[in-house]
């Protein structure tokens, strides 16, 4: 067998290569195998004589179907009308954005692109998102929506960020959904969730009338048995399950053991590689092998990556018992840069109310995913008094009772020397 370009190139691939390449957000939109699917979008099977397109799953009990791949509408999409155009061709037609995505204009640049394609809008089932559980607010950041959207309805409608089900989610939602319904508005109701997710998931399958619900969900959270426990019950209530943060990115600037992380990634690089895929094209995969989430929503920037996501979703091999080891390995040797959204364990350790989870979250935004505006504008929605106190304060306890052993205080500081520094100029 052809020795991988990996492989030839080992000994020169240096540690900062390595960090420069997998920090990114799109590697795998680096090293996707074009050919495989150019070749299998010109197949086609007995039953469809058009292209290969991205697979659909149903969406819990809605009686819906909707594409595993999903397009994460967090960027600025105004000059990217083909992308959109070529996502609809491929089969990625779950959209999602939010009122406060790239300052309104990800559900400005949707809207110019239905207006343009009308006839596509009824391909696409469209979610978007407020930060509020306010009636009032809902209603009128929902009107907002509707007018940016160019569209009569949402297909799914989220409250955003929730990480209290039992105080963010209440009776006074369930009526507001219900007439936002019946006026036509709304097909269906849910929520997004970052932190405290199985709680979150629990909670919201106990309400019973919960459509849908976005969680971060990936290879590293994927086994614990809580988060196993919450899908299943979500799975019972009949709750459509959207995957988000499925690469699952980790501070590698701040990881102590960077020699043996390094090792792993080559590992994975190459047996992934060789079978003809990336370890983000693997990541993706791992998701998918769980039947019961629905889609995966993933931030494509470019053609490349929609075009290697496309690749993942559609291509029919399948990862071994190795492949999942390996995995696995991965995740617990960059546990300690991970942050795993159990923000009821760290920020409970700490007084003054200190959104931990959200600035590393953050802070993720920044690093990994380069979105360094929407990342200082998260911080700066911190009160003042609260952002004043964050790189000083004594997170030692956090840090004892944080199951992935994070150097809390350490990400806490460069945080907000980073933020500081960007919004400064």
């Amino acid at each position: 067998m052809e020795e991988s370009g990996i492989s030839k190139g080992k000994k020169a691939f240096s540690r900062r290569d390595f960090f420069k390449i997998t920090g990114a957000a799109g590697l795998g939109s680096i090293f996707a195998t074009m050919g495989n699917l150019a070749a299998a979008s010109d197949k086609s099977d007995s039953k469809n004589s058009g292209p290969v397109t991205v697979p659909t799953r149903p969406f819990g009990k809605t009686g819906v179907n909707v594409s595993i791949l999903a397009f994460g509408g967090s960027q600025n999409l105004e000059s990217k009308q083909r992308l959109l155009r070529q996502a609809v061709k491929m089969g990625v037609t779950y959209w999602d954005t939010a009122r406060t995505y790239a300052g309104g204009t990800s559900e400005e640049a949707m809207g110019k692109y239905f207006d343009r394609y009308p006839d596509d809008r009824k391909k696409i089932f469209l979610v978007t998102k407020t930060p509020s559980s306010d009636p009032d607010r809902m209603t009128r950041h929902l009107e907002t929506s509707l007018k940016r959207l160019k569209t009569s309805h949402i297909d799914l409608f989220f409250i955003h960020r929730v990480s209290d089900v039992r105080d963010e989610v209440n009776r006074t939602t369930k009526a507001w959904a219900e007439r936002a319904k019946e006026k036509g508005k709304i097909r269906f109701f849910g929520f997004s969730t970052h932190k405290n997710m199985e709680e979150c998931l629990l909670e919201g399958a106990k309400l019973g009338w919960i459509d849908g619900i976005m969680t971060s969900y990936n290879y590293r959270l994927m086994h614990k048995d809580s988060m196993k426990r919450a899908v299943d019950a979500c799975v019972e209530a009949g709750i459509g399950l959207t995957a988000m943060k499925t690469q699952a990115g980790f501070f590698a600037s701040f990881y102590a053991n960077i020699g043996k992380e390094n090792e792993t990634v080559l590992k994975l690089t190459e047996r992934f590689m060789e079978k003809g895929f990336t370890p983000e094209q693997a990541k993706l995969k791992a998701v998918w092998e769980n039947p019961h989430i629905a889609s995966v929503c993933s931030e494509m920037s470019n053609m490349t990556m929609l075009q290697a996501n496309v690749a993942a979703a559609i291509g029919k091999t399948k990862l071994s018992f190795q492949d999942k080891r390996l995995l696995e390995q991965y995740a617990r040797e960059t546990a300690s840069g991970y942050c795993a959204g159990c923000a009821n364990l760290c920020e409970s350790a700490v007084e003054g109310n200190i959104p931990i989870s959200d600035v590393l979250r953050y802070l993720m935004y920044y690093d990994n995913y380069g979105n360094h505006e929407q990342a200082v504008r998260l911080f700066n929605e911190i009160p003042s008094i609260t952002r004043r106190r964050l790189a000083g304060f004594d997170y030692s306890k956090a840090e004892h009772l944080c199951p992935q052993k994070m150097p809390i205080a350490k990400l806490m500081g460069k945080a907000v020397e980073k933020f500081t520094k960007y919004a400064m100029g």
